[in-house]
């Protein structure tokens, strides 16, 4: 049995939020770390390290790394890595605060937050936009193929890779173009969120599609809304059992692959993507950080 952190696969929460730490010099990191280990339960609090925090632990994961910075034509993909990066899921929003305030505060001799932003969920699922996301999730025992390492070892078994993206909408620009044109920059039709057989090529779907590419591509999203007071976007959020799936995607949405962008940059654009690892749990509870030499 995989003990994988159970937010990961868990339906999605009515709220979330997502923080990320930097490391301070010349800390105990380790000792904070085993603390964490303890308060983190997988469920409410799921947590994902970067590459920086593992290489300053001299330990190190394979198949994690550092997202590179990508640009296509008229479009950056800026790489915003952090040490130690937390995803908070609650039914209540004030929940999440005294969560978020409890964390600072443990994490506080060794970590500095740098960011937090909320997301929640909408309309069964939906983005701002008014789309579905995750319409081609793996389903039943094969999200945990998907999302999770299994065969790779003890404190390696039951542990994913997740890609964490932050996107920015310009919905007045969306909501000036009539239906037809926003479904085709998706590939569906936001009425019955049926695939659009004659969709142009740069639509989303189509960009996107996890069958289309050699190997196949596929992730496990757990993506939600995300907006305050003066923006709204999406937190894209995806494990695997590496980070293949993602970046083949990425790339083709940004026409590196054949030169056709995907009409999703008419009205959004990422600020942010970073790389984390998140460990499986312990059989008696807590995160299993033996792989990282701390507990």
């Amino acid at each position: 049995m995989l003990l994988i952190q159970s937010g990961i696969t868990a339906p999605l929460p009515a709220h979330a939020r997502y923080l990320a730490y930097r490391l301070k010099p010349c800390t105990d990191a380790v000792s904070v770390l085993n603390k964490l280990a303890q308060f983190a339960d997988g469920k409410y609090v799921v947590v994902g390290f970067g590459a920086s925090l593992v290489l300053a632990l001299q330990h190190h994961i394979a198949g994690l790394k550092t997202f590179s910075a990508l640009t296509g034509a008229g479009i950056d993909v800026p790489s915003t890595p952090h040490a130690l990066w937390l995803w908070l899921r609650d039914a209540e929003r004030g929940t999440l605060i005294h969560t978020q305030r409890a964390l600072d505060a443990l994490l506080a001799p060794a970590f500095e937050r740098v960011s937090s932003d909320e997301a929640f969920y909408f309309k069964q699922g939906r983005d701002l936009s008014g789309y579905e996301d995750g319409t081609e999730n793996p389903l039943g025992d094969d999200i945990t193929l998907t999302a999770a390492l299994s065969g790779a070892g003890a404190g390696l078994d039951g542990s994913s890779f997740v890609a964490v993206q932050h996107w920015l909408h310009d919905l007045d620009t969306l909501s000036a173009m009539p239906t037809h044109a926003q479904d085709h920059i998706i590939g569906r039709r936001i009425s019955d969120n049926e695939e659009i057989d004659d969709a142009p090529a740069s639509a989303h779907v189509k960009r996107t599609a996890q069958e289309s590419f050699t190997p196949e591509a596929f992730l496990w999203r757990r993506s939600m809304p995300s907006a305050d007071a003066n923006r709204a976007g999406f937190m894209f959020v995806a494990f695997a059992q590496n980070f293949y799936a993602f970046e083949v995607q990425l790339q083709r949405m940004l026409g590196l692959e054949d030169g056709i962008t995907d009409g999703l940059f008419n009205f959004s654009h990422p600020v942010s993507c970073a790389y984390y690892w998140c460990p499986p749990m312990r059989a008696d509870g807590g995160l299993d950080l033996s792989t990282l030499g701390v507990n």
